[in-house]
């Protein structure tokens, strides 16, 4: 691990700063090969560590590891190594017949140096994932990961050191102060994932620079059952989404409104599939993690707290163990819209449950709450997953699924106002690490080099000519 104390920062800064041009004017050859290189790592060389530091961090199963952390940033590579070429070529477009004589094209080029903030929850995915893209796009980038998953991030370190130069990535371990010292510096484009309160800290930082910012933020996102479907199978998406990561996903299901006429069915169905997927006691399954520290033991834990004395009623779990950060997934009806369950972000194994009556009723709670970064519509019925699209608005949408709509890189991935600014995976994290650089190339007189002073009559009948029919 390098040591960069004192005013190594800047220094490091200040040495990819001086390397941003060569290294975006490198080939899509040489990019893809980096790639490559990181593929490999993750792949075979540190596979089985990462798995072991994401289990020490905070008791992550193996296969969601594969999955989620590995499987995603592999399956970029590729995606992107199939296209890169393609979008580095000058894209050429039309040029108005009133600049006649000339021709235009739009370059893809790096924006330079880079700051990639990444959160505790997914770290490897969350880290090399933006990764990919920058080095995709030809951008130099220091890395800041999450201090909250220590033994994670120092196995990243010894990735990126071994992979690259410093002078193009580099990844500095440390605290929050770190990333405070960080933002102070004039990168040319911040890539920052994690909550919407630390998103307006790192936004302002980054206004001081008019630097431009890529923030995947959060929010409640909401998963909407209507009394169409196939219950039992819409039930086990729904525990499988919201439980994933013991419930740490920044799309995962953050609570659930179902036609009042399924309560009965949705809740038996929930506690047959809880019990399939992670026994009678789920502290003793391997197949569920852990909240990452004590500090957000207690803030669940609270939430919970809190809404019991609201005579909230908790239909299954509510079980916790603070020596071991546990907390037994929950299901939650009959909770008050004041408790902290409705306010917050949950980001843990706690699923509120609330009823509607109509359609209308419903998309105008969701409409109360900020945009969320997804909304799950579950339904066999056309018509209303039209109306529900047209009259919300979120980040994404998945349809009778949840969380699968960030594994395609042909979608945009990334939120709306609270939930985010900006859009990542395939070629739209490429263009949100590029600066789409218009260019236009005069070859003969054209009609603007008729029109300079002195102004006659003659040249103003050619304006109105212009504006007229051109």
């Amino acid at each position: 691990m390098i040591d960069y104390s004192d005013n190594r920062y800047l220094e490091l800064f200040e040495t990819q700063k001086s390397h941003y041009i060569e290294i975006g004017n490198t080939t899509y050859k040489t990019r893809i090969k980096k790639l490559k290189r990181l593929q490999v790592a993750l792949e075979t060389t540190y596979k089985q560590d990462l798995r072991d530091a994401l289990y020490k961090d905070f008791k992550k199963p193996q296969l969601e590891v594969d999955l989620t952390e590995i499987y995603p940033v592999v399956d970029e590579i590729k995606f992107i190594s199939k296209h890169l070429r393609s979008w580095l070529r000058p894209q050429k477009v039309d040029t108005p017949i009133a600049l006649l004589g000339g021709t235009s094209r739009i370059k893809n080029e790096s924006k330079g140096v880079c700051l990639i903030i990444s959160p505790w929850n997914f770290p490897v995915n969350l880290t090399f994932g933006p990764l990919v893209s920058a080095i995709a796009a030809g951008n130099t980038v220091i890395l800041k990961p999450s201090e909250m998953t220590p033994h994670t991030s120092n196995v990243m370190s010894k990735i990126v050191t071994e992979l690259f130069n410093e002078n193009e990535v580099a990844l500095i371990e440390g605290e929050v102060e770190v990333s405070q010292e960080l933002l102070k510096l004039p990168f040319n484009h911040i890539f920052f994932t994690g909550s919407p309160q630390v998103g307006k800290i790192v936004m302002k930082a980054a206004s001081k620079h008019l630097t431009s910012v890529t923030l995947e933020l959060g929010g409640k996102s909401p998963v909407i059952v209507d009394d169409t479907t196939n219950l039992d199978k819409v039930v086990k998406k729904i525990i499988f989404g919201k439980f994933l990561n013991a419930g740490q996903t920044c799309i995962a299901p953050d609570y659930v409104l179902i036609n009042d006429t399924i309560k009965s069915e949705f809740i038996t169905s929930f506690k047959k599939h809880l019990k399939n997927f992670y026994t009678e006691n789920p502290s003793m399954s391997h197949s569920f993690g852990r909240i990452v520290n004590q500090k957000h033991f207690e803030r669940l834990h609270g939430y919970l707290e809190d809404a019991k004395s609201r005579n909230a009623e908790i239909i299954v779990g509510g079980i916790v163990e603070a020596i071991d950060n546990y907390i037994a997934p929950t299901l939650v009806f009959d909770i008050s819209e004041d408790s902290e369950l409705m306010q917050n972000e949950i980001f843990g194994p706690i699923l509120p449950v609330k009823t509607y009556t109509s359609i209308p009723e419903m998309i105008t709670y969701v409409n109360s709450k900020e945009k969320p970064l997804a909304l799950y519509i579950f339904s066999k019925n056309k018509k209303r997953i039209n109306e529900i699209i047209n009259n919300t608005r979120a980040g994404s949408t998945c349809i009778n699924h949840n969380l699968l709509q960030f594994l395609n890189h042909n979608l945009p991935f990334g939120g709306s106002n609270n939930s985010g600014i900006g859009k990542s995976h395939g070629y739209f994290g490429f263009l949100e690490f590029s600066n789409q650089r218009s260019i236009l190339k005069q070859h003969t007189i054209g009609a603007v080099d008729l029109l300079t002073p002195p102004y006659t009559n003659v040249k103003q009948k050619l304006v109105d000519v212009t504006i007229k029919w051109f």
